[in-house]
């Protein structure tokens, strides 16, 4: 992923990094002070949870007053039934961008999918569609063994992914069985991307660990007293199936479990913050590796807005 910075280019920000690091907070004050400058900032959703209208309390999506008169788009703009891939966000986030610029403003791209951003500034490779049979025989596969068999057919792709990402395991090795080719090689074949048309402004929010796991602890418990229940019920109530990413998201499980009877209220906070902290730490790990070394971190919980955001002010 590359930084943009071309003066005539078109000025994109971007704010990322890990769940309840404070990403949306700052998206808006970054808005409000393009506001005091006579622009127009709109921030666009950037989270594979918060695209969801399904999960308006277990995904944190800023409220109205959260949002404090700013604009905010792709946000709740898929319903729970269809999984939104990564693709398919990026292509609505380059719509939204595009039509911000038309109309002279200045778009925000939040938040803490990687995936997201990497397709949408970087493109995608188009791999063919893969063989059915073998995407069964692959997903019927413990992880173990599906681990074990990458590992000896793309050694590469199996180095960097943990022994218990199932869905990545599956997907690298169904790729390098149906295609022969590995995941990696069609990677490297990526197109679509935005990055070389935008100057861009990236701040991936780095805080420090134990005060952000405290955060996501704090709130997860706020999140039951406050509706997230009956956003679980209302989510069994439609019968969709588990496999889908709005029954998977965190905290979908751990509170559909209580309202089975099969954990205490005790049990599910103390897995749903297990669960988020878990989530938490491999955003924060994937934000501190991949993006390019030239884009801000910021590991301060202090943010001078002025200081940080001084070249796109000067647009």
């Amino acid at each position: 992923m590359g930084k943009g910075n071309t003066p005539d280019k078109k000025p994109v920000a971007l704010i990322a990094g890990p769940t309840a690091s404070g990403k949306s907070d700052l998206a808006v004050l970054l808005a409000l002070a393009l506001e005091k400058r006579g622009k127009r900032g709109v921030v666009i959703n950037a989270d594979s949870a918060q695209v969801y209208a399904d999960l308006r309390i277990l995904s944190a999506r800023p409220t109205e007053d959260d949002m404090r008169g700013v604009e905010h788009r792709l946000f709740g703009a898929w319903d729970g039934a269809h999984a939104c891939s990564a693709a398919e966000w990026a292509a609505a986030a380059k719509v939204e961008i595009a039509a911000l610029h038309a109309e002279g403003a200045i778009p925000i791209l939040c938040g803490g999918t990687g995936m997201y951003l990497q397709v949408l500034i970087d493109g995608i490779a188009e791999i063919p569609a893969i063989d059915p049979v073998i995407r069964d025989q692959v997903r019927k596969m413990p992880t173990a063994s599906a681990y074990a068999a990458l590992q000896f057919e793309d050694p590469e792709r199996a180095a960097q992914l943990n022994p218990a990402d199932s869905q990545r395991i599956s997907r690298s090795l169904e790729v390098v069985r149906s295609t022969g080719v590995t995941i990696g090689e069609w990677q490297r074949e990526k197109e679509g991307g935005i990055g070389e048309y935008i100057t861009l402004h990236p701040l991936v929010l780095l805080p420090d660990r134990e005060w952000l796991y405290e955060r996501c602890d704090r709130r997860f418990e706020i999140m039951l007293d406050h509706g997230a229940i009956e956003e679980v019920e209302l989510l069994l109530a439609r019968g969709l199936s588990d496999s889908l990413p709005v029954m998977r998201a965190i905290g979908v499980p751990e509170i559909a479990a209580m309202i089975k009877d099969e954990l205490s209220r005790g049990e599910t906070i103390a897995a749903g913050q297990q669960a988020t902290r878990n989530y938490a730490k491999r955003q924060y790990t994937w934000f501190r590796r991949q993006p390019p070394e030239n884009w801000l971190q910021m590991t301060s919980q202090e943010y001078n807005i002025e200081a940080i955001f001084a070249s796109l002010f000067q647009h």
